[in-house]
């Protein structure tokens, strides 16, 4: 296998725990690179259903390492949550095969409250965040205010990082959100607490993955959200605040880009969102009903609605711009089963023009008309298909098209959530990475 970076290619829930948990059994290190536990990444195995937030999906596989790198942020006791309850799965996770990276920034109590409130602010312009503080401790890692998870190794240096932070903190949520502060000696009692639990996982472990590297080990890169959310790339401000694109793989795990070999794009063959922004596909009416309960398109992390579209190749087009993608998975096909005609979006009408590159302007996005390209719908069952040979050739027909229009490799099809009913391509670029066709 290949060192391959794995990225979602629309708003975020693509699928990407199941691609990636299906390629983790030909890599020898799986490592998360961005975002925070606001990710929720579902795998079922054996109907046994699985939500990873913070720790890699590659952790469901034994005598794999994980690795959480420098560029996650981490709230210690939703981590420490979820370390237990996938110990409770059956899950093995030990200091030998979880890795965290000591510069992983950490999320404090005082992120949480000023994510909730300035939501609150908004009023009817909110984000549409989760509220877990994500995107606060981003906003005190930029300005080299923030607190790494490696700080609790030291309890001189967590108290007096915790103090300065909140010289300024305490101001703002008193004085500006008319909230309540927070103590020093609570927040020091409370993360000097999680020391003991975590100080045997913590490393560096960008000497970790290079070495890997160097030794012709294989490494696979797990991205969080999608490239529409990226910080600087997205529909901003309606986004994450991580970059969510490939290069982000090399800055939140520290080794050079001259070792990616190869980065995979996810999609669905529709499209959703969840929270607030442009989404010009969305679709209000029956059928965008139907998506959402045949999809289960509900947020693995808050339970949210999903709001749900047709593809949209405008977007995709521009998300393998961005990201360089050379193949992708397509996944969440049998959620299209039953329809008797789909639509796929070849551009945006704005002010009599077609455009057929995503324009960075939000009102453009919101007001301009999708231009459809009809297709036939399959209206056969393709839930569990393994070979491509056996898909209705109505359902090809769109695959085919899809293809054509996005000028790129199509290598995974998934037809449903478990592990085995997905298809991938022979001859495809994946299939030359993984090398599946001398196996």
């Amino acid at each position: 296998m290949a060192n391959i970076v794995v990225v979602g290619a629309q708003w975020g829930d693509e699928g990407k725990g199941k691609v990636i948990d299906l390629l983790s059994q030909y890599a020898d290190i799986i490592a998360r690179f961005q975002g925070g536990h606001n990710a929720g990444h579902t795998v079922y195995i054996k109907n046994k259903k699985y939500v990873l937030h913070s720790i890699p999906t590659g952790i469901l596989h034994p005598k794999k390492t994980c690795i959480i790198g420098n560029g996650v942020v981490i709230d210690p006791a939703a981590l420490i949550h979820e370390m237990e309850e996938l110990k409770g799965q059956g899950a093995e996770i030990t200091p030998h095969n979880l890795r965290i990276s000591k510069r992983a920034h950490l999320i404090m109590p005082y992120n949480k409250s000023f994510d909730l409130e300035r939501e609150k602010k908004r009023g009817e312009g909110k984000i549409g965040t989760t509220g877990r503080g994500i995107g606060p401790s981003y906003e005190d890692k930029a300005a080299r205010s923030g607190l790494c998870i490696g700080d609790l190794l030291s309890e001189k240096n967590l108290q007096e990082n915790i103090r300065n932070a909140l010289s300024e903190k305490n101001f703002l949520l008193k004085n500006y959100f008319n909230s309540s502060g927070f103590s020093t000696e609570e927040l020091f009692e409370q993360y000097n607490g999680y020391r003991d639990k975590l100080k045997n996982y913590l490393t560096d472990t960008s000497i970790m993955i290079n070495q890997a590297i160097a030794e012709g080990k294989n490494i696979l890169c797990e991205g969080a959200q999608g490239a529409m959310l990226d910080i600087d790339h997205g529909t901003y401000p309606f986004v994450t605040s991580s970059n969510c694109i490939s290069a982000q793989a090399c800055l939140g795990l520290g080794f050079g880009p001259q070792s990616i070999d190869g980065v995979l794009g996810v999609s669905k063959a529709y499209i959703t969102r969840v929270g607030n922004g442009p989404f010009p596909t969305e679709l209000h009416d029956e059928t965008g009903k139907h998506i959402r309960q045949k999809g289960q398109e509900f947020g693995a992390t808050t339970g949210r609605p999903r709001r749900c579209g047709w593809f949209d190749a405008v977007v995709l087009k521009y998300a393998i711009r961005i990201n360089g993608f050379k193949t992708i998975a397509l996944t969440k096909l049998d959620v299209l089963d039953s329809l008797k005609s789909l639509k796929i979006c070849t551009g945006y009408k704005w002010k009599g023009e077609i455009l057929r590159e995503f324009p960075y302007e939000t009102e453009i996005l919101e007001k301009s008309t999708p231009v459809y390209e009809d297709v036939k719908g399959w209206e056969t069952k393709t839930q569990g298909t393994q070979s491509y040979e056996d898909l209705p050739q109505k359902t090809k027909d769109y695959i085919n098209r899809l293809r054509d229009l996005l000028e790129i490799d199509i290598s995974i099809i998934s037809t449903g959530y478990q592990r085995e009913e997905t298809i991938i391509m022979k001859d495809s670029l994946l299939d030359q990475w993984l090398h599946l066709s001398e196996m």
